[in-house]
């Protein structure tokens, strides 16, 4: 699939493909210094100009990561994004496998999404990425699935307690370039359009091969210019072959799901990870697909699956067999527009 560098506010271009710097934090499971740093350089090597990181990711350890490999490179072109909600304290108490990380660096996160936390956990980023510029700022996790019953007082600490007012004085200021939300809960990013005059939404796992939830919501995105990052293309992995689905166990008819949409692709011989990379693409709204990549071996298989020729054949099928919205844009089409 060919496809051209898109605009997000007209100062930035994306590619296609980013590189989404959790995995290299140590997900699940670790990853040594120089494992992740050829990481980096596999992804530089193949064009790859979008990264995104964030404090949360291994307590801080992918921001770190990232700005050593940025240290004394050019950054033409590059698009690096982090996010502000949580400040990492430091805790000597913290041990391996906390919040999924297999060896964090000992900070304890609190969420904080006030004028003051997103200032200061700007700046902390800053610091941690060797002073290299931060061109989007987004509002991490936030949402009633993530927050539960706290969720109405971090949701006033953004509105009330002008975390959305830092990320616009930060904006106004050319710090960063655009401003946004990176959730899983696309309901919550459907409410800040209404908040704040945002730029950008990263929405992991909701709009992907797999489920398509988040239709409508990309649609209104379309409608009011706002731009969508899609993170979480294979759903945790699960369509990348692993055993995971949004950060756990799979239920079985997700399974059975996901091994329909695979039976359909091997009748085209087309691979499972080709088609679901290449699938969000087709919605007008989406500027570009974030994968996470722990390996040079992972980003060569990315890099693949995004050029992966794909007949409109299966994506028709597919649409057919009621395996994906019938109401959603396809490529085949997209790239017919």
């Amino acid at each position: 699939m060919q496809v051209p560098e898109r605009p997000l506010r007209q100062a930035l271009r994306l590619g296609p493909l980013g590189l989404g710097a959790a995995a290299l934090a140590g997900l699940y499971d670790a990853v040594d210094e120089a494992t992740a740093a050829a990481t980096l350089q596999a992804a530089w090597d193949a064009g790859l100009r979008y990264i995104d990181t964030a404090p949360f990711y291994g307590y801080t350890r992918s921001e770190h990561r990232v700005g050593a490999f940025l240290a004394g490179r050019p950054r033409d072109g590059l698009v690096l994004s982090t996010k502000v909600g949580r400040l990492l304290r430091p805790d000597a108490s913290v041990r391996p496998g906390s919040d999924g990380w297999a060896d964090p660096l000992p900070f304890r996160p609190v969420f904080d999404y006030s004028y003051d936390g997103v200032m200061r956990s700007f700046e902390d980023s800053l610091t941690r990425l060797g002073g290299a510029r931060i061109d989007l700022l987004l509002v991490h996790d936030i949402g009633r699935a993530t927050h539960g019953p706290q969720h109405g007082r971090h949701w006033r600490a953004l509105t009330q307690g002008r975390g959305f007012r830092a990320l616009e004085s930060l904006r106004r200021q050319g710090v960063v370039q655009a401003i946004g939300l990176g959730v899983n809960e696309w309901e919550v990013a459907w409410d800040a359009l209404s908040a704040a005059p945002i730029d950008c939404v990263l929405l992991a796992g909701r709009y992907t091969l797999l489920e398509q939830g988040a239709l409508g919501f990309l649609d209104r995105c379309a409608a009011d210019g706002v731009d969508v990052l899609i993170g979480g293309p294979f759903n945790s992995g699960l369509l990348a072959g692993q055993p995971k689905y949004d950060y756990g166990g799979v239920p079985a008819a997700v399974r059975e799901r996901a091994e329909a949409l695979a039976a359909a692709c091997a009748e085209w011989q087309v691979p499972l990870p080709a088609a679901a990379l290449q699938f969000p693409l087709a919605h007008p709204a989406v500027v570009n697909v974030l994968s996470g990549m722990r390996s040079p071996d992972q980003v060569r298989s990315n890099v693949a699956w995004m050029r992966q020729p794909i007949p409109g054949a299966l994506w028709r099928a597919l649409r057919d067999r009621g395996l994906i919205h019938p109401g959603v844009p396809v490529p085949d089409e997209a790239e017919a527009r």
